[in-house]
């Protein structure tokens, strides 16, 4: 696995078990940098909800970097997927949506419960 997402977290002393758990690590990133900015939001805070989103977009474009394109169609379907939340938070930053924020926490959620049930049944 590409070491530069390692790096990410290596960067906040955030010790890595396997390449595994770091896919999962970023997915809680982005589910909790999404809270964060929808709380911003909420408050009316402009300069944290774009603090936020740009965490989020970080995670998710590092996501991008670190796919396997050998690995077949997954890789592309991930791929897409990944582009399409970056510009959905993209529009949630510019329209001030909290409705984004929460369709692109919701595409979150379910690729980390799909990620952690075949990482931990195997």
């Amino acid at each position: 696995m590409n070491t530069a997402a390692h790096n990410i977290y290596a960067q906040n002393n955030v010790a890595v078990e396997s390449p595994a758990k770091l896919i999962e690590m970023l997915y809680e990133g982005v589910l909790r940098f999404n809270a964060q900015a929808k709380r911003s939001m909420e408050d009316g805070n402009i300069e944290k909800k774009v603090y936020w989103i740009n965490r989020s977009i970080a995670v998710i474009s590092e996501l991008i970097t670190i796919l396997d394109m050998k690995a077949g169609a997954i890789s592309a379907y991930l791929s897409g997927l990944y582009n399409h939340e970056l510009q959905l938070l993209a529009q949630a930053n510019i329209e001030n949506s909290t409705e984004k924020i929460d369709e692109c926490s919701k595409v979150f959620k379910t690729l980390l419960e799909a990620w952690r049930e075949t990482t931990y049944v195997a």
